[in-house]
């Protein structure tokens, strides 16, 4: 989906721009995606698969601008993508097509700046005009910093989907469910 440019001051002075996330950034995409990986253990992927390549990368980011059902919005500070959020609806049905799923991750040496906030009020916005009226996403248990933010946006926990992620050693960890009305 196309949308309008949005400028925000981050809480260290700084300008950030949020945009439709396109094919000019798919390169600073494909590091974002590997390095964000790494950082925490709150995401899905491993680093190592990340395996795009670039022009796979560019025709995605592409697909999602002309996709009017799909919001792949890119947080960009000085140049650099800082964080990426997509909202895509859950299914075609006519009794899901009210709900929408989000994913966010930003850098973590851009965390506590009010881009998560910023991304997630203009994405709330976004998806309600594009028709849905249910906002879904999971987080991690234990990761209190990101369910701190969901909860001050507005999302409610409605449940638990227990041993959801199976990390390489064995654990598991569990998700919870939240959702919000738009």
């Amino acid at each position: 989906m196309r949308f309008a440019e949005k400028e925000i001051v981050l809480k260290d002075g700084r300008t950030c721009v949020l945009k439709p996330n396109s094919p000019e950034y798919a390169e600073q995409m494909i590091k974002y995606l590997k390095e964000t990986s790494g950082e925490t253990e709150f995401l899905l992927r491993n680093p190592d698969e990340v395996k795009f390549t670039l022009e796979e990368e560019q025709n995605l980011l592409a697909g999602f601008l002309d996709n009017p059902g799909i919001i792949m919005m890119a947080a960009v500070v000085d140049g650099k993508v800082a964080g990426n959020m997509s909202i895509a609806g859950i299914g075609p049905q006519r009794r899901l097509a009210h709900r929408c799923s989000l994913a966010i991750a930003l850098y973590k040496e851009f965390w506590g700046l009010g881009i998560g906030t910023s991304m997630i009020g203009y994405g709330s916005e976004l998806a309600a005009k594009a028709g849905w009226k249910q906002m879904d996403l999971e987080v991690l248990a234990g990761n209190d910093q990101a369910y701190k933010l969901y909860k001050k946006c507005g999302f409610i926990e409605t449940g638990v989907r227990h041993n959801a992620l199976r990390y390489d050693d064995g654990t598991c960890r569990d998700e919870i469910l939240m959702y919000k009305e738009l």
